[in-house]
């Protein structure tokens, strides 16, 4: 946290002096606003890292012509807060925007209008849009393929993000098949102990939890926190993920002690290296609060999961996806409680903003729906119960491959 307020610092001293010396829409304060706003996105501080970013665009959209690449940069700056928001529609909104002038100021193979393909896809994919997302991200492997030497590092992101469509949609053997051949480059193109090695082990270990094959998940989580323990200091927040994946792991082993400790190894370094209010900590508190859920321990839980809504609330939109998801968690210990009054009452507040955020055949309304009518199950409103997990399956037939578990 102590290296951010440094940043905002010299940054701040160095504005302050562009602003004597030079004239209010020199476009150097546009790169003044721009580097201030992204160290506010690494902080998760989104409506000031907006705040500035909009700054610096409405500074270039006076200085500069209208195609100038560095529109298209604030563009896409905004469309990434707007995505990390999850307001979907603004952030393709601003993203296209940025499309739309790289692809006049740029050659058709250029590298930069493959990123900008990337980012849409990113969106579609976080809507759970994927056909769209497998389109954009085609259409950026394609012009990598053409303009980049085969071990280019950017080849093996493009192979990651469609591994990463892949196992989301649960089509885990082609999600294995571009994971490896996006790991095959970074072994050849990077060092040893390079990051995105670690990110490489973590995204096929994270295959493999979903599989239930733990034990190799644990491996080559294992293998990526041996990475980043030499590449990052102690207190980098990527060390917090990969406790935090492992975590996850033994949690769903049922070994919860195990569980309980790596979740709070990782949440030690996030109230280290992050605002209190970072989604990233809000996470943390979610973890821990789903290991105490599981271990029966219900105040414990809903202790955890408030502290994780009350910091979700403040750092993200009202209708943020993540938002529902700390309604839905609070929902199920109320339902495991068997007070299902407050239980419906929660899930029914997910369910508001999830249909408000996603697109309708979202796998995430399918699972809410199931999850509302698990409850009157439970309470043997059997009726409004199949009315419920019809509707979900209704979603999920559409949504998922028909060998989806």
């Amino acid at each position: 946290m102590g290296a951010y307020s440094k940043a905002l610092e010299f940054y701040e001293k160095s504005h302050q002096i562009r602003e004597k010396a030079l004239p209010p829409n020199h476009p150097d304060f546009a790169t003044s606003y721009n580097n201030i706003g992204g160290v506010y996105s690494n902080m998760g501080d989104y409506s000031n890292e907006l705040e500035f970013y909009e700054k610096s665009l409405k500074i270039r959209q006076k200085a500069l012509p209208p195609n100038h690449p560095d529109l298209a940069t604030s563009y896409n700056n905004i469309g990434g807060v707007y995505k990390d928001m999850g307001d979907y529609s603004k952030a393709l909104e601003f993203y296209e925007k940025s499309h739309k002038i790289a692809e006049r100021a740029l050659p058709s193979n250029h590298p930069h209008l493959a990123t900008s393909y990337n980012n849409i896809g990113g969106v579609y994919k976080d809507m759970g849009e994927y056909s769209k997302a497998f389109e954009f991200y085609e259409k950026s492997h394609q012009i990598r393929e053409k303009a980049l030497p085969l071990n280019h590092p950017d080849l093996a992101t493009s192979y990651n993000n469609i591994g990463g469509v892949y196992k989301d949609m649960a089509d885990y053997s082609k999600a294995f098949e571009f994971y490896e051949k996006s790991h095959q480059i970074r072994e050849k193109a990077l060092p040893l102990n390079h990051p995105d090695l670690a990110t490489s082990y973590n995204n096929i270990g994270g295959v493999y939890k979903d599989m239930g094959d733990y034990s190799k998940a644990l491996e080559l989580y294992e293998k990526s926190y041996q990475i980043l323990e030499k590449a990052l200091p102690p207190n980098h927040p990527d060390l917090a993920t990969s406790y935090n994946n492992i975590g996850g792991v033994y949690k769903d082993m049922g070994d919860y002690s195990k569980g309980l400790e790596f979740y709070e190894k990782a949440h030690k370094i996030l109230e280290k290296a992050l605002p209190l209010n970072h989604p990233d900590v809000a996470t943390s508190c979610n973890n821990i609060g789903g290991v105490y859920k599981d271990m029966g321990n219900y105040s414990k839980a809903l202790e955890f999961y408030e502290k994780s809504h009350q910091t979700i609330e403040k750092a993200l939109s009202q209708n943020h996806p993540a938002v529902a998801t700390s309604y839905n968690n609070t929902g199920a210990v109320y339902s495991n409680m068997g007070d299902y009054s407050k239980a419906l009452e929660f899930f029914d507040k997910s369910h508001r903003i999830l249909e408000k955020a996603l697109p309708p055949n979202h796998p995430d309304l399918a699972t809410s729906h199931n999850n509302i009518g698990a409850v009157y199950n439970d309470m043997g409103a059997y009726s409004k119960a199949l009315e419920f997990y019809e509707k979900s399956h209704q979603i999920r037939e559409k949504a998922l491959p028909p060998n989806h578990p």
